[in-house]
């Protein structure tokens, strides 16, 4: 099993251009970054569980719905009378996405770090809204470090959203100090400007291999050892890019336990041919993803 631990919030998406006011319509959509990948390792057939703390409102209702379909376990989700959180989402003319959160007092800020994951747990993914807004932040950082340390992979992606890090010093600094606790690391290029970092440096703390999202130039993997493997993006035709970094983490996990490397061994002996296939397969599952509006990650079947 993969467990993914993090927000579930609804995403508020224009319907098209603006009316007489110049005010799109807004379309509610299941989102949230780590919401996301867990419905996308659902979808590719792969066992995972999701751990948050959700909304008993309608929208919640609707998120849960929609792990339940993707054949998501969510016995790890907590439940609590607070709102669901709001993510209105911006398109730019590129199909790139822009957020807006309305989180003050939702559901999944109040987190509380549960029991032991279970026995069957392989690896553990984390990152976005969860990791910055307290006081859920705290419980997810302490998750992330219990875990690690009885031996589970785990994935991080910061996916940064600067509108909601009101200390970006401070901000890099804890994310500098959750990397002796990271197995793999996923940055998209911004991401990774704004961290003020380098690959390097990040590797010398404790990943065993960061992979880098370059949008339409693909992907490319560093590695503890040194290498650095790169394949292309598949071309398609963008109708807007949300959900798809989610996608990527998704398809990374999916991919390295069909390998059996959901483990710092089993990523230290990827060869060049072993991260070709995880990464191409990463880049075909986003490419599908970005065809379509909203964050809809593909099913098994549609990647062959």
């Amino acid at each position: 099993m993969i467990v993914v631990a993090g927000e579930a919030l609804i995403d508020l998406v224009p319907d098209g251009p603006g009316g007489d006011a110049g005010l799109p319509a807004l379309l509610p959509r299941r989102g949230g970054g780590p919401y996301n990948t867990a419905v996308a390792l659902g979808r590719l057939g792969t066992p995972a569980a999701f751990c948050s703390r959700v909304s008993a409102d309608t929208f919640g209702e609707a998120l849960l719905d929609g792990l339940r379909a993707a054949e998501v376990d969510v016995s790890l989700v907590q439940r609590g009378p607070e709102p669901t959180t709001l993510a209105v989402t911006e398109i730019g003319a590129d199909g790139s996405a822009g957020y807006g959160f309305y989180a003050g007092g939702t559901a999944d800020r109040l987190f509380e770090l549960p029991a032991a994951l279970p026995d069957t747990a392989r690896a553990l993914c984390l990152g976005t809204c969860s990791l910055v807004l307290e006081p859920g932040a705290s419980a997810y950082e302490a998750l992330l470090r219990r875990e690690a340390r009885r031996g589970v992979l785990t994935l991080l992606d910061p996916n940064i959203r600067p509108g909601l890090i009101p200390d970006a010093a401070a901000y890099r600094a804890r994310f500098r100090s959750w990397l002796p606790d990271v197995t793999l690391l996923k940055v998209s290029e911004e991401d990774a400007r704004w961290l003020d970092g380098s690959v390097e440096q990040w590797l010398a703390a404790g990943p065993a291999a960061v992979v880098v999202t370059r949008g339409a130039e693909g992907l490319t993997v560093h590695t503890r050892q040194g290498a650095v493997y790169a394949v292309p993006a598949e071309r398609v035709a963008v109708v807007d890019t949300i959900g798809a970094g989610d996608t990527v983490n998704a398809a990374l996990l999916h991919r390295l336990a069909a390998r059996d490397a959901l483990s710092r061994a089993g990523l230290a002996a990827l060869d060049e041919a072993g991260w070709g296939d995880v990464l191409r397969f990463a880049a075909r599952a986003a490419a599908v993803t970005c065809s379509r509006r909203g964050a809809e990650p593909p099913h098994a079947a549609e990647l062959g």
